[in-house]
């Protein structure tokens, strides 16, 4: 035990000698080696300086600090005397940075990504960030599923320590799925459940949808709406066990396989309340949308938890939860769902902020908001809120957060960030509308003007058998309330007999004054007064009943017009609606003062109906009567009523039913009505094989309508019943929307003028 302990002592004696005999005062630090990098770099990294003590720890700590620095390959620390020398050889600076042969990606967006990672011209060369580079890049194109593509680095040496990094890219073949098996399902067929995927094997459709390129992003979403789907069926224990992505040998093609277990569907037995009711629970039990007895449904499940969520937001809860615990009776395949909600604290909104209205007005943001500052907090207010800015048209984004004030749980702010777009265009189109031909149009547009929220525009249209040009202003709040005020002052032209429609011409000048009042959050009622003169002309062919109208009227008249209308829209979307709907009345007239007394009456209503996710049902209806008082016993027959084509009833020519009359050349007239009866059922769906495509619709319809004049012999509401059924097809496309449809009429005259295929293509303005 002496010994052992002598000898430690003696080691220890001796390890203190040495180092005592290699420490000393720093007088002078040399740096040697430098090109590029300043010495001062240096000396601000080392954690030495002149005047410290060195030791063997301090040269190793220098040099474990200027080699964190990433600027050196090699870093010695030496001394000579009390001189401390550091010794570096600096690592080489990118030159040039070059991605060759990307097709599949923007060579700049490329550059860009890969100097977030520190790859970039002018940044120290990092071997390890090249390969992690090239490894990302290659894990980027696989996304895209080019499996084959190759990416060789190349690195060349450049006088004064520099290099030139090039990324020669061969991007290859685009792999395609060709198959996808789902293994272990018994209760639901293959096709049923990969129609609810939106990646698919090879199809005729593949090259426009894409849906054949494999997307690991893609998969995932594939597998939550697989589960949603068995989970909505009553499959509350489904379960999706594995999936292998497998991809042949020349990679070209790409295989799916989903192992899942389905297990047994359950049926709820008990649906309760719990947790802390601060809302009656006579008011949420109604919001409770899966029923005892029922099939478990996820969707439905959810729906529950956010209408609760939303009941208690309207109320104030800002930060109500609700969770949702099922009890499984295994043995008798039903589920007890519990709701427990923990509604939190009552919430008041402190202040509302917006930001990112460079342009707009902040008065006009605020008008536009039903949630206000100091009062209750509102879920339902604050999403009507952010609907009402997105109609505004002004912004690409609306985001309202509310977070919580800092030390007040009971308080939030409501913060608005805005993105704004071009509310100004100037836009010129070229159209072709079937029985009109060619028409070309030009706007200019503003309708944000200054960031008022006042709107101007100008537009103008060349068509075979329409011609116009116009100018309005519109005030949406001339007062405070949200009445709107507008000035229109128009020119027209409209030519049937261009298109031999009918024989006459008219021309008409007018202007007029128009006011919006909103009675409701969905409803508006309109109000109008204007003036037009009208100017006729008429041909040696042209119908007696016209010849007949100017003898005793003239060619020429002023109309005094009135209107007034009520709309209501409750459409989810003015796109691709799938609930909701729109209704309306309007009433214009021909008012005493004027030449020409007339009334016109015109309700109508569409109504949307979602019968799954990607079913929907339209219907949608539309009478009309128009008739002539005062000094004006007859109707003026250009403000008649027409039918047939896009947007009536399809499969007849355009404003081709209704009375005719044939002239002395056998030429028919189409006369138009007074009356019309008009209505629609239409099945609306994503074209097929592109269901996640926005910008086609596919449609099964059955068109009706009835168009007539009492005071034409022959011409009654059962007589001039015609209807028919076909597909139709909606396309935004980049150049505009297109309309394409295919009708068989189901009941036809002989003297009826039939178009089976008709469609409009291109913008008209």
């Amino acid at each position: 035990m002496k010994t052992t302990t002598l000898v430690a002592a003696l080691a220890m004696a001796f390890m203190a000698q040495a180092q005592a005999e290699s420490s000393f005062v720093i007088k002078d630090i040399k740096v040697e080696g430098l090109q590029r990098t300043e010495p001062g770099t240096v000396f601000s990294y080392l954690p030495v300086k002149v005047g410290d003590t060195f030791d063997s720890q301090k040269a190793a700590d220098a040099i474990k600090a200027l080699f964190a620095t990433g600027f050196f390959n090699d870093v010695r620390v030496e001394h000579e005397g009390d001189v401390v020398i550091v010794a570096v050889a600096e690592r080489p600076v990118v030159a040039q940075l070059t991605v060759e042969g990307a097709k599949e990606f923007d060579k700049e967006q490329l550059k860009k990504a890969l100097k977030e990672n520190g790859l970039a011209d002018g940044r120290i060369f990092d071997q390890a960030l090249l390969d992690q580079a090239v490894q990302e890049l290659k894990r980027q194109y696989y996304s895209r599923g080019k499996y084959s593509v190759e990416i060789q680095p190349t690195v060349t040496r450049l006088d004064r320590n520099r290099v030139a990094v090039t990324l020669d890219i061969t991007e290859g073949v685009t792999a395609k799925i060709r198959d996808i098996k789902i293994v272990g399902a018994q209760d639901f067929s293959q096709d049923d459940l990969l129609e609810e995927f939106s990646l698919a094997p090879s199809g005729w459709t593949s090259w426009l949808a894409r849906d054949d390129q494999y997307s690991k992003q893609k998969l995932s979403a594939d597998l939550e709406k697989l589960k949603a789907f068995y989970q909505n069926q009553g499959y509350v224990e489904f379960n999706i066990e594995s999936t292998q992505v497998s991809i042949s040998a020349d990679k070209k093609d790409v295989y799916l396989t989903i192992n899942v277990t389905e297990g047994k569907p359950f049926r709820v037995s008990e649906t309760r309340l719990a947790g802390d009711l601060k809302v009656a629970e006579t008011a949420l039990k109604p919001l409770i949308a899966i029923k005892d007895g029922a099939l478990f449904e996820r969707e439905k499940v959810n729906e529950t938890v956010s209408a609760i969520a939303d009941k208690l937001g309207a109320e104030g809860y800002a930060f109500a939860n609700v969770n949702v615990v099922p009890e499984l009776d295994k043995e008798k395949q039903t589920v007890k769902l519990t709701f427990f909600v923990d509604p939190g604290r009552k919430t008041y909104v402190r202040r509302v902020s917006i930001a990112g209205n460079t342009r707009t007005r902040d008065e006009v943001i605020r008008r536009e908001l039903r949630q206000l500052e100091a009062s209750t907090y509102s879920g339902e207010a604050i999403k009507r809120s952010k609907e009402r800015l997105e109609l505004l048209g002004y912004f690409e984004t609306v985001n309202i957060e509310t977070p919580p004030v800092t030390e007040t749980p009971d308080q939030v702010d409501m913060a608005i960030s805005v993105k704004e777009r071009a509310t100004g265009s100037i836009q010129a189109g070229v159209g072709f509308v079937q029985g009109e031909g060619l028409q070309l149009s030009a706007s200019v547009s503003q309708s944000n003007v200054l960031g008022s929220g006042k709107s101007i525009a100008l537009a103008f249209s060349n068509g075979k058998a329409n011609k116009q040009a116009s100018v309005s202003f519109t005030d949406p709040y001339f007062t405070a309330d949200g009445v709107s005020l507008g000035y229109d002052a128009y020119y027209r032209v409209y030519d049937p007999d261009a298109v031999d429609q009918s024989r006459y011409k008219s021309t008409t000048v007018g202007g007029g004054l128009r006011m919006g009042v909103p009675i409701t959050e969905y409803d508006r009622v309109n109000l109008g007064l204007g003036v037009e003169n009208t100017d006729l002309t008429l041909f040696p062919e042209s119908p007696d009943r016209y010849k007949d109208f100017v003898d005793e009227y003239g060619p020429k008249n002023t109309t005094l017009l009135g209107s007034a209308s009520w709309g209501r829209d409750t459409r989810d979307s003015a796109l691709w609606p799938t609930r909701g709907g729109t209704m309306g009345l309007r009433l214009e007239a021909g008012l005493p003062g004027g030449d020409i007394q007339y009334w016109r009456f015109t309700p109508s209503v569409t109504w949307f109906f979602p019968l799954s996710k990607t079913f929907t049902l339209a219907t949608s209806g539309e009478a009309g009567i128009v008739k002539g008082y005062g000094r004006t016993k007859d109707v003026p027959f250009f403000q008649n009523f027409y039918m047939g084509g896009i947007g009536s009833v399809r499969g007849f020519d355009n404003g081709s039913m209704g009375p005719k009359e044939t002239d002395q050349f056998g030429d028919e007239d189409y006369l138009g009505g007074t009356h019309k009866l008009q209505t629609s059922i239409e099945l609306l769906f994503p074209f097929p094989g592109m269901k996640d495509n926005r910008s086609l619709r596919t449609s099964l319809f059955f068109d009706a309508g009835t168009l007539w004049d009492p005071k034409v012999a022959g011409s009654d509401m059962s007589g001039e019943l015609r209807y028919s059924a076909g597909a139709a097809l909606a396309w935004l496309s980049p150049v505009g929307p297109m309309k394409f449809s295919y009708a068989v009429p189901l009941k036809k005259e002989e003297s009826d003028k039939i178009q089976r295929f008709q469609f409009t293509l291109g913008t008209v303005f």
